[in-house]
């Protein structure tokens, strides 16, 4: 499922903070973050289907997705993880890869997709659901945004619990470095779940309450399903990216922290 909270171009020291936890079936093969051979994309990778849910790459573009909640989906359905890639190896604006990206949306299950660019601090949120609508395409104003299972800033519980934690931690922490461990812990780790009337009831209540956590575990018929990894993703004003993973690998959990500069663009000024 996941969940992401971020903060975009409104803090005094980053021009993105992001953090994510991704809920996936355990025993699914998994890479974790690392540079991605013969390219210059950094993130996790689903080891099936050869997408990620997170990841940006050397010259300052980012791209994460969430799934939507639904009762049905389509076994013939292109993976959305592709999404992210698609984005990071091209060279469309967020905005043009959104426009181009309403066109084939429909192909896949539900998906919230939010695609940025560092350099031009653009950043576009595009989602294909619900089904029957238009496809929501939409530029992400800066300010803290919490992106779950529904749209953009949609009031669950886990997103508004996420919400409020996020705040208070940042305004703890306004003009420092990041507590990077303890924002993992304290934010992703809460395993409060919603009260039964509160669920959106589009599946069953069992299961919908068992996501309603913002860390997931839950045992099912198919295996153990729940949150196994969690990332700390941060650009500072001057490009320097941070991208911390602790992540759940044979049972055991582990941690990678890989730090680099973004690419600067060429001047397009023509010296005389």
């Amino acid at each position: 499922m996941c969940i992401a909270a971020f903060v975009w171009l409104s803090h005094p020291l980053y021009a993105l903070i992001l953090l994510q936890n991704r809920d996936e079936y355990h025993d699914r093969p998994t890479k974790p973050v690392g540079w991605w051979e013969e390219s210059e994309i950094l993130g996790g990778r689903d080891e099936v289907a050869g997408g990620t849910w997170l990841a940006c790459s050397r010259g300052g573009r980012v791209a994460f997705l969430t799934s939507v909640l639904e009762l049905h989906t389509l076994p013939e359905a292109r993976s959305r993880g592709d999404l992210p890639v698609l984005f990071l190896e091209g060279t469309k604006s967020p905005k043009e890869f959104a426009e181009e990206l309403v066109k084939e949306a429909h192909q896949y299950n539900g998906f919230n997709l939010i695609v940025a660019d560092l350099h031009s601090n653009t950043m576009m949120y595009i989602s294909n659901r619900p089904k029957g609508d238009a496809v929501t395409v939409q530029e992400v104003s800066p300010g803290i945004h919490v992106l779950s299972n529904a749209k953009l800033d949609s009031p669950w519980h886990k997103a508004k619990r996420l919400q409020q934690n996020f705040e208070e931690l940042l305004r703890k922490c306004r003009n420092d470095e990041l507590p990077v461990k303890e924002m993992v812990e304290k934010l992703m780790r809460d395993t409060v779940k919603a009260d039964k009337s509160t669920l959106p009831r589009i599946c069953s209540a069992d299961w919908e309450l068992n996501l309603s956590s913002i860390y997931v575990e839950v045992d099912t018929p198919l295996g153990r399903y729940g949150t196994r990894s969690t990332a700390l993703l941060t650009v500072k004003a001057n490009g320097e990216v941070s991208f911390y993973e602790k992540y759940l690998e044979e049972g055991m959990w582990k941690e990678k922290d890989v730090k680099y500069y973004m690419k600067q663009l060429k001047s397009s000024v023509v010296s005389p």
